[in-house]
């Protein structure tokens, strides 16, 4: 009897008798033979109890990238150039369009200022003003409390899905406009 033929016939009695519990040989086309030990069957995963978990909503890459290309859109028409970002409601980044020109500041601060924007579902240019009686809020990591971020909210719950931030323009009202744009993109 051949040698791959013998350890053919090892593994099949092997796996039959032990029910895998012994282990599995095997050989290739050279004739070496490797042990992998079968892991038991894994016990089902048991659901958890409805009062444990919540259910959030987020936008796609699609939607998230047809609102930062709205933004940039509206800042190019202006002859502005930014830098987009798009978070998720956990402050993840989900886009970046950096448009042509924009300074390399802008990509972190948009991105800081969209994560502050979902982080306390306002726009950067009212949390500016909470600033005055909270000022060490600018000192939470992550955050930019400058204009130019607005949250996304779900259309049924008001809760924030989203932050837009960008920078770049001279001014964080015109960055807060085109932010907006990029908001209403999604609304329509």
């Amino acid at each position: 009897m051949a040698k791959n033929t013998r350890v053919l016939t090892v593994a099949v009695a092997a796996a039959l008798l032990g029910g895998g519990t012994l282990g599995v040989v095997s050989a290739n086309a050279a004739g070496t033979e490797e042990s992998q030990p079968v892991a038991p069957a894994a016990a089902p995963a048991a659901p958890a109890p409805k009062k444990a978990t919540y259910q959030s909503t987020h936008l796609t890459v699609d939607a998230a990238t047809e609102a930062a290309q709205a933004a940039l859109d509206a800042a190019e028409k202006d002859g502005q150039r930014i830098t987009v970002s798009v978070v998720d409601r956990n402050g993840n980044t989900v886009v970046v369009l950096r448009g042509d020109g924009a300074g390399p500041q802008s990509y972190e601060s948009a991105q800081r200022k969209a994560y502050t924007a979902v982080s306390w579902n306002a726009p950067t240019s009212e949390l500016v003003k909470r600033l005055q009686q909270a000022p060490n809020l600018k000192d939470i990591p992550g955050t930019l409390f400058l204009a130019g971020a607005v949250p996304v909210q779900a259309p049924a719950k008001g809760a924030p899905i989203a932050g837009i931030g960008v920078a770049g323009a001279p001014s964080g009202d015109l960055d807060e406009k085109y932010a907006s744009a990029g908001a209403a993109a999604l609304a329509g």
